[in-house]
């Protein structure tokens, strides 16, 4: 392919990624697809079901190839401080079974879930029962990092619960966003333990990156970054249970990302086990197993749950073969 067509070809999914994050908020789209039978049964293909017994047991099938999971109730944004209280609720039973079925993972959550938008107080309130939870379980909670609106406002929920002694509590950096390096010095000077992804959201081009070259070149200097922090801290690596992760934690199906980061770790004269490779439920199983055999700590994240419509869309926008499979079977309905 040429340099026109490669462009093109960027242009493209770039496009195609803004329209299915905008349907990601629509009302009658939603209503659409999710009383359509073919597009819930493909959601399926990235959801592990929609109660936690079921995602439980995709866990179990994940563990026995060698592979750790981060379970995830989708839903974000309530509307309400009783859905938020509902939304808690739900994560510490799913620490609960995590701990009565014995699997080796740990949990995800999004702070808008559970009050961010209504009640910093609120959400402050429900986070501490959750990472309560999760100490007394020898467990580990992950804060997803949401659009940027909401980027001050949960690393500040995230810094005030490390204040409160929450050690087992990770959080999320977008490579996609300006700000991120700065955020991750400051984490770091924390021993934080980071995940550090692309970014899933449509942003405006004050606030990051718009070309995928440039999130790919900040994806690589954050991750040296991550390294770097976790060597000159001397932390001892994920816990034997693979409940906790190592500190760096890299979220990317991109193979380069991938090169890069193992490049990077002989280059330090880290082990393989200094950093934990993460992918989506459902996403390029082969290179999961592959990394696995090769000796590298991977995580699978795992979501679950009735409210699966604005994951999908995301999704979508992420994978246009996807699209074209769901857009042809649309039409053919």
């Amino acid at each position: 392919m040429g340099l026109e067509g490669c462009c093109f070809h960027v242009r493209i999914i770039a496009m195609l990624r803004s329209l299915f994050v905008s349907l990601s908020r629509s009302q009658w789209v939603q209503h659409a697809i999710t009383h359509w039978g073919f597009a819930r049964r493909t959601a399926m293909r990235f959801v592990a079901g929609e109660t936690v017994g079921e995602a439980i047991d995709a866990i179990r099938q994940l563990n026995r190839q060698g592979i750790g999971a981060t379970l995830d109730f989708l839903g974000e944004n309530t509307s309400s401080p009783a859905a938020a209280r509902q939304a808690a609720a739900e994560v510490t039973d799913m620490l609960d079974a995590i701990d009565r079925s014995g699997v080796a993972a740990n949990v995800s959550l999004k702070l808008s879930q559970v009050g961010l938008a209504i009640d910093p107080n609120l959400c402050a309130e429900n986070l501490q029962q959750m990472l309560q939870k999760a100490r007394d379980l020898g467990n580990f909670i992950r804060i997803d990092m949401e659009d940027a609106t909401l980027t001050d406002r949960t690393l500040s929920a995230y810094f005030n619960a490390r204040s409160q002694g929450f050690d087992a509590l990770g959080i999320v950096i977008q490579s996609y966003l300006y700000r991120s390096s700065a955020d991750l010095r400051h984490i770091l000077v924390q021993t934080g333990k980071v995940r550090l992804c692309k970014g899933a959201y449509q942003e405006a081009p004050q606030v990051a990156y718009p070309r995928k070259a440039d999130v790919d070149a900040a994806y690589d200097r954050l991750t040296e970054q991550l390294l770097v922090g976790a060597q000159a801290a001397g932390l001892p690596p994920r816990s034997a249970d693979g409940r906790i992760p190592p500190i760096p934690a890299l979220a990317t199906h991109d193979e380069a990302r991938i090169r890069f980061a193992q490049a990077a770790l002989q280059r330090l004269g880290l082990p393989k086990d200094a950093l934990e490779f993460q992918m989506l439920y459902g996403i390029r199983r082969d290179l999961q197993t592959e990394l696995v055999a090769a000796g590298y700590p991977v995580r699978v994240y795992v979501p679950y749950g009735t409210h699966w419509y604005p994951y999908f869309m995301r999704r979508l926008g992420e994978r246009p073969a996807n699209v074209w499979f769901i857009a042809s079977n649309f039409f053919r309905k």
